[in-house]
């Protein structure tokens, strides 16, 4: 797969993130229709706000799993939060047995997994080592010349 970078005004990125979040108490509430809604208001959600684009997301039904692209002025934890509320919002208006399961309103468990996507470790320490011995070999030979 391509290396797709985007721009901003002074920066070049690729940020992705692999997000989980759970239901409170990890109850088995994000299935069948619940779930189908969920999905139909996660992408939406993330094109409200500039720059952020899911990748890919699996429903379970005990968690939501995603891969999301988050330009760099953003907070992860900004832009989870969002989705997070907006999504829990949107389900309390429509599914009534939710409100009743979470009385609270709190639907969500307060954390969530997160973790980078992008070159592994490995590559990314090769791509270092590189460019140090490329910087020795290049000031030898800008000595040699003066």
């Amino acid at each position: 797969m391509k290396k797709r970078f985007k721009k901003l005004s002074h920066t070049i990125y690729e940020c992705k993130y692999h997000v989980v979040w759970c239901p409170k108490y990890r109850y088995r509430i994000v299935s069948g229709e619940v779930a189908g809604y969920a999905r139909q208001q996660l992408y939406p959600l993330s094109g409200q706000k500039e720059q952020v684009e899911i990748v890919e997301l699996n429903i379970r039904q005990d968690h939501i799993h995603m891969v999301v692209e988050i330009a760099p002025k953003y907070a992860v934890s900004a832009v989870v939060g969002y989705l997070k509320g907006k999504v829990a919002l949107k389900l309390f208006q429509r599914y009534e047995k939710i409100g009743k399961a979470y009385w609270g309103r709190h639907l969500w468990s307060r954390g969530y997994c997160v973790s980078t996507v992008g070159l592994n470790e490995e590559q990314l320490r090769k791509y270092v080592q590189w460019q140090e011995r490329n910087d020795r070999e290049l000031e030898k030979t800008q000595l040699k010349m003066f």
